[in-house]
């Protein structure tokens, strides 16, 4: 994963976590903009989400964060 797509994610749950709580969930497209403005990054963190991880269309940011931390 690309350095600047781990940390876009990390600064997104932390913002997410900080609103609304440990129980906050998320999806790939909360790292992006409305705009499509970055195809290939947006598809590196969908095939990590979807593929690789095999994660459900929302989940826990506490559980995105952390699996994004370890890498």
């Amino acid at each position: 994963m690309k350095q600047v797509l781990k940390a876009k994610i990390i600064e997104v749950c932390d913002k997410k976590i900080a609103a609304k709580g440990e129980n906050v969930g998320i999806s790939f497209y909360a790292f992006f903009k409305n705009k499509n403005d970055n195809p290939k990054l947006l598809m590196e963190a969908a095939t990590w989400w979807i593929e690789t991880h095999k994660l459900d269309h929302f989940e826990k940011a506490v559980k995105i964060k952390k699996l994004v931390e370890h890498l």
